[in-house]
């Protein structure tokens, strides 16, 4: 029996700045009989300004009911007293400014958008170079931008970096386990009740089925018929607006 529900946001919830049809009123219905945390591998953005984008959709979503790749990256760095030179957009910079006062042990790279350039990864290369340790909030290849169009993620940077250095990184998003497991244990249920949803093949779907978990795959967001070569997700559904009616079926 299904209890409770990890819904992939962009994609899923909205592509861009606008919302998915249905999606306002699939919430709603879902709210009243599973519990749910809404995963995000976006690391451009702090957890704060994804609640008020939520916000400014209509969705009525706490802040506490939001997981993602840079709060689970902030969340490894404090509970090892460090901090990081890190690649990412000035305000995920700042979200991390509260670690200043630990030694640099990693390097971290998140989705920098145009501070992604040849010296900022020049110097991680050389850090990687002097044994700091590699991290990044996620290996995703690309996500549907504001204009509808695919725009490259953080993954081919990684990429970059781990075939210069040697090193590979350890992704604290999805798909890791543990970024899974976290969510869970943070709705208090067991990993068999839980349904994960998304639009992305690699870090949503086969993702979380390496991680023993049922999926969902929508076919909107980053969605392209050909991702269904790499692999099946436990259901495949148009849209988020189609949840409700297929849990009430499974």
């Amino acid at each position: 029996m299904i209890k409770g529900l990890l819904l992939d946001m962009g994609g899923v919830l909205y592509e861009g700045d606008k919302i998915i049809d249905g999606a306002f009123e699939a919430i709603e219905e879902l709210k009243k009989d599973y519990k749910i945390r809404f995963l995000s591998n976006s690391s451009r953005a702090t957890p704060k300004s994804l609640i008020e984008k939520l916000k400014k959709f209509g969705f009525d979503i706490d802040e506490s009911e939001l997981f993602t790749a840079l709060s689970a990256a902030k969340l490894f760095l404090k509970n090892r007293k460090s901090s990081a030179y890190i690649i990412a957009t000035e305000e995920a910079k700042n979200y991390f400014e509260e670690l200043k006062e630990f030694e640099q042990n990693f390097v971290l790279v998140c989705d920098a958008y145009k501070n992604f350039s040849y010296d900022s990864l020049n110097e991680a290369f050389r850090l990687l170079e002097k044994d700091f340790s590699f991290i990044t909030t996620n290996i995703n290849r690309y996500f549907k931008d504001s204009d509808g169009m695919l725009s490259l993620d953080a993954g081919g940077f990684v990429k970059c970096l781990e075939y210069a250095s040697g090193k590979i990184a350890k992704v604290l998003g999805k798909p890791n386990c543990e970024f899974f497991s976290l969510a869970i244990k943070s709705i208090g249920i067991e990993k068999s009740e839980v349904l994960m949803v998304g639009d992305d093949i690699e870090g949503d779907i086969l993702g979380a089925k390496a991680c023993w978990l049922k999926t969902v795959m929508v076919k909107t967001g980053k969605f392209k018929k050909e991702d269904l070569l790499k692999g099946k997700p436990d259901f495949l559904i148009d849209s988020i607006k189609d949840l409700p009616k297929l849990l009430k079926e499974i």
